[in-house]
């Protein structure tokens, strides 16, 4: 007599043997099932607790820490008080007093369908676009057909003394301009 293969402790062998070819179809099939089953239970379990473990570190990430007022100052966007004017543009001081020496940072919103005349600024500027985009022309002459597309993103250094224009053509354009005051406006139109 043939040594059977393996032992499989309480199955003998005439117990085996005793089963019809589809009985034994049926029980692997049943056990290939379970087995099937018991693998993608785990493997949900496993996913299951990776997505909690994730979320639990989001979720950390997410909650904000106490700021000392005192080392820093957050303005939100809904907090921002912005100041409209008769050129078609609003204003918002961040930093400093553009009418005083010194540093100073304003956030400038052009409408739609504005623009400033030609002027010049006695100290350099420096301009962020933040959103949308700024047209800008330069020269003495106002010409809003011919001028330059400054999508945001893009940085500008305006030169003092130097004559420009600009302004929002299609859609408002949200800048942060920068420099030393005081930031008056010379008018430089020639008609």
């Amino acid at each position: 007599m043939r040594p059977w293969p393996l032992d499989f402790g309480c199955v003998s062998r005439r117990n085996v043997i005793n089963y019809s070819e589809s009985e034994v179809l049926k029980i692997e099939e049943r056990n290939m099932s379970s087995s099937l089953m018991l693998r993608r239970l785990v493997v949900s379990a496993f996913l299951a607790a990776t997505f909690v473990w994730i979320g639990t570190k989001i979720g950390a990430a997410v909650t904000p820490a106490p700021l000392n007022p005192a080392a820093i100052n957050i303005q939100l966007p809904k907090d921002i008080k912005w100041k409209e004017s008769e050129s078609g543009s609003a204003t918002s001081v961040v930093a400093g007093d553009p009418t005083k020496p010194g540093f100073y940072a304003v956030l400038t919103k052009w409408h739609a369908g504005h623009s400033s005349r030609p002027h010049f600024h006695q100290n350099d500027r420096f301009i962020q676009v933040l959103s949308g985009t700024w047209w800008v022309g330069t020269g003495a002459k106002y010409d809003p057909e011919h001028t330059t597309p400054v999508p945001a993103g893009s940085f500008v250094k305006h030169f003092g003394k130097q004559i420009h224009y600009d302004g929002a053509k299609e859609g408002d354009a949200v800048l942060l301009i920068m420099g030393d005051g005081p930031a008056a406006s010379t008018p430089a139109e020639t008609k």
